[in-house]
């Protein structure tokens, strides 16, 4: 939370790896055990946002369509995210044109998560990445809303609203 908070108070390009240490009470090579470089603090989590979405999609009643599949693995990522600490990754995100580069790969992380445990689901590839992309893109849409909106929201009901506007506009192609 320390380097969230610099990267707040003084930009993300202006932030050191030395600060974020001191800040967080720690040498700069206890730092580099734990993270690569500063980047990689954003990224903290993705492991457990993949495997949450997994797992929500996993446990979704034997039948369910994909979408609705992916509507579960929400709900169930929704839990991961802290009302300050998204915030604060929002707002470094949006202020940093590299920080945006790495939120677009960790989407494609989180969509080829989605993508794969509907496959194991027995959903056909194709459609299983069509459903994974909506599925990415109801998870940015509702974190959107969700910051945007204030973070007291319910959190898992704005991304499934967010896949259900997307699968009626789907609908139009």
């Amino acid at each position: 939370m320390a380097a969230l908070q610099l990267f707040s108070e003084q930009g993300y390009d202006e932030t050191t790896v030395a600060q974020i240490a001191e800040r967080s009470g720690v040498t700069s090579s206890t730092f580099h055990r734990h993270f690569p470089d500063k980047r990689d603090i954003l990224a903290a989590g993705q492991e457990a946002l993949s495997r949450l979405l997994a797992e929500g999609i996993a446990e979704a009643p034997i039948g369910a369509s994909p979408l609705d599949a992916v509507a579960d693995g929400l709900t169930r990522a929704a839990s991961l995210y802290e009302p300050e600490r998204s915030a604060l990754v929002a707002a470094a995100v949006a202020a940093s044109t590299e920080l945006q580069a790495r939120a677009a790969l960790k989407q494609v992380g989180t969509t080829a998560a989605m993508a794969e445990a509907l496959v194991a689901r027995g959903v056909a590839v194709t459609l299983a990445r069509l459903a994974a992309e909506v599925g990415a893109l109801a998870l940015k849409g509702g974190f959107a809303a969700w910051i945007a909106g204030g973070t007291d929201q319910d959190l898992a009901a704005l991304m499934r609203d967010e896949l259900n506007r997307l699968r009626t506009t789907a609908a139009q192609l």
